[in-house]
Formats: structure tokens, sequence, C-alpha cells
């Protein structure tokens, strides 16, 4: 598969720019770096090879979805006891919710960059 033959989709994130054009690879890479720990984007092996910059993301975005599944699935029975008023439980939820629906996406558009990643030429070592 040929990078001209990725064509971005509905996932591909709008802050990278087309896989194949000047300068994509730059892009995706800084896109990447705001989704991991920032000590993560500093590693020079990270950055050298964006497909494991990628990986890295691909995983972390993996474990919020976790983390926001959790924190949604325990609302009702863990945030009456805060104290806290319904009306605040339930933006809560909603808040959970729509947290969740956008990491989901954001785990689409890592895959869709990890593929143009991988198939782009072999970097120089």
């Amino acid at each position: 598969m040929s990078l001209t033959s990725i064509r971005p989709g509905p996932d591909w994130p709008c802050q990278v720019k087309a896989p194949g054009s000047y300068d994509w690879e730059r892009s995706a890479v800084r896109w990447l770096r705001d989704l991991v720990p920032a000590r993560y984007g500093g590693y020079p092996t990270m950055l050298r090879h964006p497909v494991l910059l990628a990986r890295h993301a691909h995983l972390q975005v993996q474990q919020e979805i976790r983390v926001a599944r959790t924190a949604l699935q325990t609302a009702r029975s863990d945030l009456p006891r805060l104290g806290l008023p319904e009306s605040v439980i339930e933006h809560t939820i909603k808040m959970y919710a729509a947290e969740l629906r956008q990491l989901q996406h954001i785990a689409r558009s890592v895959r869709a960059v990890t593929e143009a990643l991988a198939h782009r030429p072999p970097a120089g070592r």
C-alpha cells in the first residue's frame, strides 16, 4: 500500500496534513505529542520514529477510555456519597459520556495516522 492510496477519511485529525503532502509527518508528530504525557514526547527515539510515538499515543488514549468508562459507570453510585447535588451528578454523567465519545474518535484518528506512518518509506537510521 502506498501513501497515495491512504486517503484521509472522516477520522483523520484536522491538525494533521494529508499523508504524502509536504511536512505531513511533522504535523502528525506535533498532534501525537499532544496526546502523550510531555516526558514521552521529548524522548529522541519517539521523535525519530513517529510510528513508535503513535503506538504510545494509542496506548495512552486506550487507558483514558478505560478511565472515562469507569468514571461513567460508577458516577451514580460514587458521586452521591461525595455530597454532590443531583444536578451536578447529571451534568457530570453527561460530561463523562461526551468525553468518552471524544476519546473514541481520537482513538480512531490515532489508528488512521498510525496506519499512514507505518506505510511511509523507511527513514534513515
